[in-house]
């Protein structure tokens, strides 16, 4: 087979050293691919574990038009979500536009004027500083009069406990980690060393809410941030859930306080997550979470 490979390779114009680099390369490499098979094997067994836990069933991939209220492919859905990042609740819905309209949300819905956000991490993703008003921006945090703190890491990119603990006054009300590098120079963070930032946090404010912005994170590893004390893991169905099938959505699942909050925040009080029409989404929505991606 391998010359029959070559042979193809060589017919194509491409020389026979170039081919047997790339098997070279191919052989080292084998370790770290079985290791990517195993997590996605791992976490496509958790997924469809979920689906049968929840009663997937055909009537739920039949979605809803007008006010929606009682859709039953939207809340299995939301069900099959929390199971498989093992919250309290999730809020799953085509109405939130992208990655970057989750987090808004969600910390829109948990933030009151006079509360403070904390970034551990350093500088945010570019999008979100005209959401908390680094940038000035119609309708920021910093307009309902939100403030912004942020921790830089150390040069070596490590946490830098000591900034941390010192910046956690009595009016951080909420901590944001942000998983992925995004565009920065950092690397992105493990969920081993979320958790223990998590961990150090909550002792020295326990009360403080700890949001994981998860985009490009999930499914990565066998384990997601919401297992070790997130109180939100919020991210987009156009990445790694969707499975590059689903046409919009986001998620935000965590606690019953913090997604109810973002469900109020989403449509109306008073009305909350009871309304908000799937309409033909919710196929894609199912079929691309089934088929996530790393």
């Amino acid at each position: 087979m391998a010359e029959s490979i070559n042979q193809f390779y060589k017919e194509a114009g491409i020389d026979e050293d170039v081919y047997l680099l790339g098997e070279k390369i191919l052989f080292k490499l084998k370790d770290k691919f079985a290791r990517i098979d195993e997590i996605s094997e791992i976490n496509q067994l958790k997924v469809l574990y979920a689906f049968k836990e929840c009663n997937v069933s055909e009537a739920c991939l039949n979605g809803t038009t007008g006010y929606g209220y009682n859709d039953l492919g939207r809340e299995t859905l939301e069900k099959v979500y929390a199971k498989v990042f093992k919250t309290e609740d999730a809020l799953v819905r085509p109405q939130i536009t992208c990655g970057t309209h989750a987090l808004a949300l969600a910390l829109m819905s948990n933030l009151r004027p006079g509360d403070e956000l904390l970034s551990p991490v350093g500088k945010p993703y570019d999008t979100m500083e005209e959401v908390i008003g680094i940038r000035p921006s119609v309708g920021s945090l910093k307009e309902y009069g939100i403030s912004y703190r942020q921790v830089d890491l150390l040069e070596n990119d490590a946490f830098d406990y000591e900034g941390i603990r010192n910046a956690i006054n009595e009016k951080t009300k909420l901590v944001t980690i942000q998983r992925s590098k995004g565009y920065q120079t950092r690397k992105s963070f493990s969920v081993d060393e979320i958790a223990h930032l998590i961990s150090y946090i909550k002792s020295v404010k326990p009360e403080v809410k700890v949001m994981v912005d998860n985009c490009y994170g999930e499914f990565t590893e066998v384990h997601e941030p919401s297992e070790y004390g997130a109180d939100m893991v919020v991210g987009s169905l156009i990445k790694n859930p969707g499975g590059g099938l689903a046409p919009i959505g986001g998620y935000i699942a965590g606690t019953k306080e913090c997604v109810e909050n973002a469900a109020y925040r989403l449509t109306s009080p008073g009305l909350g997550r009871e309304v908000g029409a799937s309409l033909n989404a919710l196929r894609s929505l199912y079929q691309g979470f089934s088929l996530h991606r790393q």
